[in-house]
């Protein structure tokens, strides 16, 4: 018999758990440069539509259709029953969508460590693997009846099932991918590629910390009951506090190793939290909850670090650390924190043994075919794009699209810093850029033009920090300034710009973001103009600004076609 608040809430939690997919979008779009925007949605859009019809085809099957301790059995179109499986009171199409957006979350987890560099079409490729046949198998042994179920295996949510799946395969495609250009300077030292929307980022950690209360809350697959009742509960509380005490403990630590808190790493550090906990989420008290987020707080910032700068594996949004080595690490803990078989509560070390042994064999499993599968992929179709392709950005060069932010101007920071180091003759010279041999050029000498007018005509060109722009523009109006024009630019001095950090790697040389004010006079005094500005732009700092003067030899009013001096009169 069917029961409705079951269904309900199993329904509610899928919903929930889809939405997830916007969450990794955003995440994966903001830690990443603007140019591949589009691409990495196509990539999660594509996640889901694939992954949910081959698991309809055949991967509910594998992972449900039957109780062998390997595999499930093959079941085309998902057509069986399903009673033996299937939780009391909710149907079978029910628990079917849940657990094909657990697939779907699996297989998108691969996205942020592959991203700006893969081919689209071996992306497709490789993430149907996953939900087909990579996913489904290890879920069975889990969660279908297989033989870490029958040994008494914890995964309550998908700390190994999903989300170590998806860090798994991510490190393998990442290492064969190998790292996207400029990422390692010629000495193996890390660049920083920063991402281009923290804004984004953010709001897709929001959104999945959101959901993630669906993800584990509603893997209850009931809400009947008081015990169910009183572990959702509960569920709620311990996914919420891991995620908290994950993101503070890596603030502090930022705070510490960079003298600044790391806005990224700290994100990174709430999904490390939530990933930690999923797989014991109704197993730990409160406070065990706690632990094991400041635990994951710290396994994700040292494991970020460690993969950069020492593996040199090329991971853009950290998602080897957070899905990898978090979920890893929260499935053992279980044998630990568990109130009912834990170590620390005096259950021995069965469980801690067999929560071991079943992540190591699940890391075998996916290390293995996922291998395989990108050195196929690879093989046939060409895991990556060409040069020339990643350095114009996946969105012009996959999708015909010129930018995702239509009307805006993009600006890759990272490129215009290979500028200022010179590097695009050395990287033209391994083929990462193609420059076309240069044409000579006739030099001629231009006949003198007139000046226009008697009067002196004058450009001063300021060029200062964006937050000054309000009292230059109030000074230039109390002395007769009528006109400017005003542009946002990036650039650095001598200092090579402020020192920043990005996800703990130092950018030696910053763009930083400055106005332009251009201004034209003939009536005004130069001098007044320029004393003027410097009282409203001194601070006695570096970055300050500088002052540029030109003498002006003609302007031209489109208007009218007056010129010089009458050009620049407003008076009808």
């Amino acid at each position: 018999m069917l029961s409705s608040v079951s269904t309900i809430w199993v329904l509610v939690a899928a919903a929930l758990v889809f939405f997830m997919q916007a969450g990794f979008a955003m995440v994966e779009t903001g830690l990443t440069r603007a140019k591949n925007a589009g691409n990495i949605l196509m990539k999660n859009m594509m996640d889901f539509s694939i992954g949910t019809l081959l698991f309809w085809l055949f991967g509910f099957g594998i992972m449900f259709a039957g109780t062998g301790a390997l595999f499930g059995g093959l079941d085309f179109f998902s057509s069986g029953s399903y009673a033996d499986i299937l939780p009391a009171g909710v149907s079978k199409y029910a628990f079917m969508i849940f657990q094909t957006v657990f697939c779907a979350t699996a297989a998108t987890i691969v996205s942020g460590a592959m991203a700006e560099r893969t081919n689209f079409l071996a992306y497709c490729a490789y993430s149907a693997v996953i939900s087909g046949l990579v996913y489904p198998v290890s879920g069975h042994w889990i969660w279908g009846g297989g033989w870490l179920a029958q040994l008494g295996f914890h995964d309550f949510a998908g700390s190994t099932a999903v989300h170590m799946v998806g860090g798994v395969a991510a490190l393998v495609g990442a290492i064969i991918l190998k790292p996207r250009i400029g990422k390692y300077d010629k000495n193996g030292k890390s660049r920083a590629i920063p991402g281009h929307s923290l804004t984004l980022a953010a709001l897709g950690v929001f959104i999945l910390w959101f959901c993630w209360f669906g993800f584990n809350g509603g893997s209850t697959v009931s809400a009947e009951g008081d015990s169910v009742l009183e572990s959702m509960g509960s569920i709620f509380v311990t996914t919420n506090l891991a995620a908290a005490a994950a993101a503070v403990v890596v603030l502090i630590i930022t705070w510490i190793r960079y003298k600044k808190p790391d806005v990224s790493m700290t994100l990174n550090g709430a999904l490390a939290g939530l990933v930690g906990i999923t797989a014991g989420c109704d197993a730990v008290s409160p406070a065990g909850a706690a632990i094991i987020g400041i635990i994951c707080g710290v396994l994700v910032f040292v494991g970020i670090e460690l993969i950069d700068k020492v593996a040199r594996v090329d991971d853009p949004v950290g998602a080897i650390g957070v899905h990898g080595i978090c979920g890893a690490a929260g499935t053992v803990m279980v044998g630990l924190f568990a109130v009912d078989g834990g170590l620390f509560y005096g259950g021995g070390l069965k469980m801690l043994g067999i929560q071991s042994l079943g992540v190591i064999s699940v890391i075998g499993w996916v290390a293995v075919t996922m291998t395989i599968a990108f050195l196929v992929i690879n093989k046939v179709i060409g895991l990556r794009v060409s040069k020339e392709e990643e350095m114009v950005g996946l969105d012009i060069s996959e999708h015909g699209l010129e930018s995702a932010y239509g009307d805006f101007s993009i600006i890759d920071r990272s490129v215009l810093d290979l500028v200022t180091e010179g590097a695009p003759l050395a990287a033209a010279a391994a083929g990462a850029v193609h420059i076309d041999e240069a044409i000579p050029v006739q030099m001629k000498t231009a006949p003198a033009m007139p000046i226009a007018s008697d009067v002196p005509i004058t450009k001063i060109e300021i060029i200062t920090k964006q937050n000054k722009f309000e009292a230059l523009k109030e000074a230039m109006d109390k002395i007769g300034i009528t006109g400017m024009t005003v542009t946002q630019v990036l650039g650095y001095g001598v200092q090579g710009g402020r020192t920043e950090y990005y996800r703990g790697i130092k950018m030696e040389t910053t763009l930083l973001p400055k106005i332009k004010v251009e201004i034209v006079v003939s009536k005004v005094p130069v001098d007044l103009v320029v004393e003027e500005a410097k009282k409203v732009l001194y601070t006695g700092n570096i970055g300050d600004g500088k002052i540029f003067i030109y003498n002006t030899l003609n302007v031209i009013k489109v208007r009218t076609g007056e010129e010089g001096f009458d050009a620049l009169q407003d008076v009808e």
